[in-house]
């Protein structure tokens, strides 16, 4: 890093899968205690052309996608990430010479980070074929993170809280949550340094309320826009009860889930479970959106408050722009302040894409 700044594309698809995050960042060293001064100088979302997002989701469990299906996804992948790329830079007149990276987090298709299968390994598959990014691009392109962090011992998930370090310091104790298909914390202990990070997903954020937005209107809505669905209803504590029930929330961290636990299969699941207990679609919205902010709360009392005396609670990924659970959690969370990463000087939406 020494000696000028760089610039550095950041790519970025979540389980959502619903656009392609893509940064633009200028970084260099700012001299304190090795932190980076970091500015933003452009972040854009492309949306997922129709064909390939549905030939993503034909992928997932519990869908049994051949290996041809998943070599030609991975390569259109690559390719879109790729014009993600240009297309930001085409935005703000940056020629891809200029560029001294990319880092590309994927799209990923399976994670399934406990030991198992046929060999008794973790395992994890983030498809967006990095040589077809670097190719199209020309500029060197970092990616498969999940896959070396699994490599290395972690869990493979959450992989920003080094990322939020930087961003934030240590000055006081914050929970940076992300709302994403995941939902996932950083813990920043105050005056604790790197090594007083901690982080892990605390369960599903948007993927079940997603799921069942588009099963009560017949694939009319990807998600519940605005959380208008759910604040017409109310939740059904019994049904929240039986849910918050999953093994996962008392599992110790470090843990990390996705589409495999809370996925299709288990958004059908709540639905029908709803149907049987004759709740509206307004109910079983309000109470998966429920489920995410009890399930954060939950996961603050048992593993993040005994550990760390918390100054605010920060929240970014899409989930933050969904009033009706910004509500539910400031409720779940009292008296603890909630924030946006905006009130930090930081974009919620590009969060992600800046981190790789």
């Amino acid at each position: 890093m020494a000696g000028r700044a760089r610039l550095v594309v950041g790519l970025m698809s979540g389980t959502s899968v619903d656009t392609i995050d893509a940064a633009l960042a200028r970084i260099e060293e700012s001299g304190a205690g090795g932190r980076l001064g970091v500015e933003v100088v452009a972040a854009a979302e492309t949306p997922f052309a129709r064909a390939l997002r549905r030939a993503v989701f034909d992928l997932f469990p519990p869908r049994r996608g051949s290996v041809a299906a998943l070599a030609q996804v991975d390569a259109a992948l690559g390719d879109a990430f790729a014009a993600a790329a240009l297309d930001l830079l085409r935005g703000v007149g940056v020629a891809p010479e200029e560029v001294d990276l990319i880092g590309s987090h994927g799209q990923t298709v399976y994670h399934a980070p406990a030991p198992g299968g046929r060999f008794g390994l973790p395992v994890t598959v983030q498809l967006g074929s990095g040589a077809r990014i670097a190719a199209r691009t020309g500029i060197t392109t970092v990616y498969d993170f999940r896959v070396a962090d699994l490599a290395a011992g972690g869990e493979g998930a959450p992989l920003v809280p080094y990322v939020d370090y930087l961003l934030f310091g240590d000055k006081e104790s914050l929970a940076i949550q992300n709302l994403g298909g995941i939902g996932n914390v950083t813990v920043l202990v105050a005056g604790a340094g790197p090594g007083g990070v901690f982080a892990f997903d605390t369960g599903p954020g948007n993927m079940v309320s997603d799921a069942l937005a588009a099963l009560a209107t017949g694939g009319r809505l990807r998600c519940d826009v605005d959380g208008a669905l759910a604040a017409a209803g109310t939740p059904s504590e019994p049904l929240l009860a039986e849910l918050l029930a999953h093994p996962f929330f008392a599992r110790r961290p470090p843990k990390s889930t996705g589409r495999e636990e809370f996925g299709a299969p288990f958004a059908r699941r709540l639905y029908e479970r709803g149907r049987a207990l004759g709740l509206s679609d307004p109910d079983l919205l309000a109470t998966a959106t429920a489920l995410t902010a009890r399930s954060i709360a939950d996961a603050y009392r048992r593993f993040v408050l005994p550990r760390a005396d918390l100054a605010a609670v920060v929240l970014g990924g899409g989930g933050a722009r969904n009033p009706t659970l910004r509500r539910m959690l400031a409720a779940e969370l009292a008296p603890l302040p909630v924030r946006t990463h905006e009130d930090y000087g930081l974009p919620g939406d590009a969060k992600e894409a800046l981190a790789f």
